[in-house]
């Protein structure tokens, strides 16, 4: 589940019982491929972003007191102060699946909004990803270092830095918003619960929390990306639906490797007919879950409502015209929407954003069992847990618990527990966003509050605003805006009668 990933923003998702691996996360499984594999940002150089860096000496295990628990590493965050002064109030990020700067990158609206309140705007890196690595080159090697990767310490680092950060400012009393999209937004809203004494709100954007145990139907997710290309075309439907059994029928032929290279433009020859399934697969799910009503460059750069887009160009081909074709010319627009691309490299892209460690949060307590009905346009699948629970074991020697999550932070009962304990939350779903089918899409209280458009995408809400913005996005944010406002009235006021 970024702006991330994502979630993102960041997850990805896998409809069989393949090993899981994100999108921001973000995140999500993909049949047989690695999450690294499939967000390359090709070539683009970092963006310079308005933010200082800095470092701060983390405690390695916030909840044992072995030998090793004190052990420090170096936790990166961002900080921008131009707009803030002493008691003015602090925006925390709350770092998801990747590298800080990706996630600052793509989260413009806490810019937008820091002179308006005169915010301090925290940016605070996930613990083993991008540059905050407690073990350095060694972090992935085994489940001996990889076992302090989890939600729970990340939600205690987060605690931690922020009354360290108060207190080195002199300044305890500035009130703490926290923001996060996809698994980033999850967190924000777990630490409201968690850590109610911290900060006094959270929005959390495309937050999946209910896509745990059978909270949901597990098809929610693959028939909700369906469902964005069935709604612009429902040929641009069946030519994908259909193209997966021409793949399967190509790839028996004999020199099937051979003519899915040259079919697919490939810089190096293909191992794996998988490696072309993935790739299709991958485009088409992304897309979905970005379909941003403006250009845009998270994962890769699309133009406005790139589904469309991909649906005109399937609709565009002539009628002799095979559907694993016209599949490959719609994904090629998420690989190559820029055209610097002579040819895809499909099983040679690279880790850009420091994502090494989601595939250890899949296979121990981010188990999200998904599947594709026959309604989807992906082959009908379901999920094994003995299966998936085997290549874990193989993987990492560790077994999931697939249970945890909600024992957690609530299950099926959620929404009573967040009416009954929390408040001051922010839910901000737009329905385009496949997501959107495991978050919160109603008000639970007066204050736990459900923003959803009809027409949103993975945290949309969280992107620079743009003068081609439309009405509903616009709406959607001072709406985030005026609710905000409304909690740091509400701290302030309580301030001066203490």
């Amino acid at each position: 589940m970024a702006s991330s990933l994502s979630p993102f923003f960041l997850f990805l998702i896998t409809c069989s019982a393949t090993l899981i691996t994100p999108a921001n996360s973000l995140p999500t499984f993909f049949p047989g491929a690695t999450y690294q594999s499939l967000i390359k940002q090709a070539k683009t150089p970092k963006p310079k972003l308005p933010f200082k860096v800095h470092y701060f000496p983390q405690t390695l295990d916030h909840f044992t007191f072995q030998p090793k628990s004190s052990k420090i590493f170096y936790q990166k965050y961002l900080i921008n102060s131009h707009y803030w002064h002493k008691g003015a109030p602090i925006f925390v990020y709350t770092g998801n699946e990747g590298d800080i700067e990706w996630f600052a990158a793509n989260t413009g609206f806490m810019l937008d909004i820091a002179p308006k309140f005169k915010a301090l705007l925290v940016f605070i890196e996930h613990r083993f990803y991008g540059e905050s690595t407690p073990f350095g080159k060694e972090s992935y090697k085994s489940a001996k270092t990889l076992g302090y990767l989890n939600s729970q310490q990340a939600l205690a680092d987060f605690a931690v830095l922020i009354r360290n950060l108060k207190q080195n400012l002199s300044s305890e009393a500035s009130p703490v918003v926290v923001f996060g999209g996809s698994y980033g937004g999850m967190l924000a809203a777990w630490f409201r619960l968690k850590y109610p004494h911290i900060a006094i709100g959270a929005l959390a954007s495309s937050a999946p929390i209910l896509q745990f145990d059978k909270i949901i139907p597990w098809s929610s997710f693959y028939d909700a990306v369906s469902q964005d290309f069935k709604d612009v075309s429902w040929n641009c439907y069946e030519v994908i639906k259909g193209s997966w059994e021409e793949l399967e029928a190509m790839s028996t032929q004999k020199e099937a490797l051979a003519e899915l290279s040259k079919a697919f433009r490939t810089c190096k020859s293909l191992h794996s007919t998988a490696s072309a399934r993935d790739w299709l697969w991958t485009a088409f799910v992304y897309t979905a879950m970005v379909n941003y009503p403006t250009e845009a460059n998270f994962l890769k750069p699309l133009p406005a409502y790139p589904v469309q887009e991909m649906c005109k160009i399937i609709d565009k081909f002539p009628s002799g015209a095979t559907k694993l074709s016209r599949s490959f010319a719609a994904a090629s627009l998420y690989y190559n929407y820029s055209r610097a691309e002579n040819c895809f490299e499909i099983e040679h892209e690279v880790d850009t954003h420091g994502l090494h460690g989601w595939d250890w949060q899949t296979c121990t307590e981010m188990v999200m069992p998904m599947t594709c009905s026959k309604e989807s346009m992906f082959p009908p699948s379901g999920f094994d847990y003995e299966e998936f629970a085997e290549q874990c074991q193989m993987k990492y020697e560790v077994l999931p618990r697939p249970h945890w999550i909600t024992t957690e932070f609530g299950g099926e009962r959620i929404q009573k527990v967040l009416k009954r304990f929390g408040s001051n939350i922010i839910f901000s779903n737009g329905m385009q966003d496949p997501w959107s089918r495991g978050g919160v899409l109603k008000n639970i209280s007066a204050s736990i509050i459900a923003l959803v458009t009809k027409k949103g995408a993975h945290h949309v809400d969280f992107r620079s605003a743009t003068k081609d913005d439309p009405d509903w996005l616009v709406e959607q944010r001072r709406q985030e805006v005026e609710i905000i406002q409304k909690w740091l009235n509400e701290y302030y006021a309580d301030l001066r009668h203490a």
